[in-house]
């Protein structure tokens, strides 16, 4: 049996997974880290602006699925920004038993405050990098992310 053999691009790809990899858990730290003081994680604050990015009130499957997370740990996160007043739950005309989820005013201000802080330090952290490569990058996880989605993750 012959062993399969990464082509040239699939020896650089598998670098850059890896490089992403390690870029996510610091970013994840870093977000941690600038919103601390606001009673968010990183995680808190992710769910907020898929909240916010969504065209309308969406059930905790809908929000998870838009995040490209698991439904559980989303349905935990939001459980503990409902009772910390920074979404409330609204009926579903649609099923019975998802309801929507909605910011409140003071999730509104939470992570407003948030994009806030952000702002200054993605602007430094962008620094010297040409928007261009910034672009193309994005082009590149784009289309990684929506072959995995269309592909059911893997394909033989």
């Amino acid at each position: 049996m012959t062993k399969a053999k990464p082509t040239p691009a699939g020896r650089v790809l598998t670098d850059v997974v890896l490089e992403l990899f390690r870029l996510n858990n610091r970013m994840l730290s870093a977000g941690d880290r600038l919103v601390a003081n606001l009673g968010l994680t990183s995680a808190r604050w992710q769910v907020l602006g898929t909240i916010v990015a969504a065209e309308r009130p969406q059930p905790v499957a809908w929000l998870a699925r838009d995040m490209g997370g698991n439904r559980q740990n989303v349905q935990r996160i939001v459980n503990d920004l409902a009772a910390d007043g920074l979404v409330d739950f609204r009926p579903n005309p649609h099923h019975r038993r998802a309801q929507l989820v909605v910011l409140t005013d003071k999730g509104k201000d939470a992570f407003d405050a948030a994009m806030d802080i952000q702002t200054p330090w993605i602007n430094r952290l962008a620094g010297s990098l040409r928007v261009a490569d910034i672009e193309t990058t994005q082009k590149v996880i784009s289309t990684l992310r929506q072959r995995l989605e269309d592909n059911g993750d893997v394909e033989d």
